[in-house]
């Protein structure tokens, strides 16, 4: 036991040291001038458990120092810094007031259960299941770093709405654009642009003039820019061609003439660069009598547009840059394809000589 009576200040010496079984460095700890030997032993007690607790934190480190790790990690790696900010302040939002200071080979799949139980009714569940996604990584990267030996988290199951998103009509459509040109409106190139091609938000403030070619009525869409991560390539990461209708020609002819040798097609608004094209967006649909609709639902309202009028699915996805064929049956729900001459059947059927009853007057005796 390291206690030791000092001779001279007749006072007691504690201290305990034991070798990290891993690196096998010494972890110590010790204590002068006790008064007693009844209270070094209390003292070498506790000596004891804080050198174990230190040397456990470093095979089994607290949550937090795991997330600091986490995110380190990834940041190294192609994930865009917009999705890595999200995901980091999303989980550290809800996961360390439950569960700092506590040891990462303690946090049990109940912990888990109990935390996303917590959320239910407060939060959507696509939102749900993106913390889900979030702890899983977390855990996966602890398992191969030798902190727990299996990832806890639930296979769980999330009921992801599939509720129609808000788009115009092909009326409020123009009644848009056609309100915005009246009035001079400094964002009618781009609630254009957006409506015509249904490039998303970051495409549109990145397009250059050398990736549109008016002749051939095709823009090359590759590129894309956030606040966080500036200019990289598109949300899929693949180059794709939209095709420019033609009531956009005589626009993107003015503003080539207006370009004067800047690069970019759209112009510079100070309200854009600060991401705050969705809350402008709305302000002027309600002041010109519209719905409400996020920027984003432009795109929305362009590939349901063009699903109303007949264009094969197969090339509004191919123009929008979906993968995903399910998002493309939202689109395809709102604008009635999936149930298009669906009661053809039914056109030859007729009554045959059924007739309506009709109510008669019999008349008195």
């Amino acid at each position: 036991m390291g206690i030791k009576l000092d001779p001279v200040t007749k006072t007691w010496t504690v201290t305990y040291s034991k070798r990290h079984p891993t690196t096998n460095q010494p972890v110590s700890r010790r204590r002068v001038g006790v008064p007693t030997e009844a209270k070094a032993k209390k003292i070498y007690d506790d000596l004891v458990a804080k050198v174990n607790d230190k040397i456990r934190r470093v095979v089994c480190p607290p949550w937090e120092d795991v997330l600091d790790q986490y995110f380190k990690y990834i940041a190294k790696t192609d994930l865009r810094l917009n999705t890595m900010y999200k995901r980091e302040k999303t989980i550290r939002k809800h996961t360390l007031p439950a569960w700092q200071g506590k040891a990462i080979d303690d946090i049990r799949t109940q912990d888990i259960y109990d935390l996303i139980h917590k959320m239910v009714g407060s939060m959507a569940e696509s939102h749900r299941k993106f913390i889900v996604k979030g702890l899983r990584g977390i855990f996966n990267f602890s398992v191969e770093r030798g902190y727990i030996n299996r990832n806890p988290t639930p296979l769980l199951k999330f009921k992801i709405s599939e509720k129609i998103k808000n788009v115009l009509t092909e009326e409020q459509f123009f009644i848009l654009l056609r309100k915005a040109q009246e009035l001079d409106w400094e964002w009618y190139p781009i609630y254009a642009m957006a409506l015509y091609t249904g490039m998303r938000n970051g495409e549109l403030y990145a397009l250059t003039w050398d990736k549109v070619s008016i002749e051939k009525r095709q823009i090359l869409v590759n590129c894309s820019w956030t606040s966080r991560d500036g200019y990289k390539s598109t949300k899929s990461g693949d180059d794709r061609i939209v095709e420019i209708p033609r009531p956009l020609i005589p626009l993107l002819k003015d503003l080539k003439l207006q370009s004067a040798g800047i690069e970019f097609v759209l112009p510079r608004i100070s309200a854009w660069d600060k991401g705050e094209q969705a809350h402008i967006l709305r302000l002027f649909l309600k002041s010109i009598g519209l719905p409400e609709i996020r920027f984003h639902d432009l795109r929305a309202s362009w590939a349901t547009l063009l699903l109303s009028k007949g264009v094969a699915p197969s090339k509004v996805m191919s123009m929008g840059g979906w993968k995903d064929m399910d998002t493309m049956m939202i689109y395809m729900r709102k604008a009635g394809i999936d149930i298009k001459d669906a009661t053809s059947v039914l056109d030859d059927m007729q009554t045959h000589g059924v007739q309506i009853a009709k109510v008669i007057k019999i008349p008195k005796e």
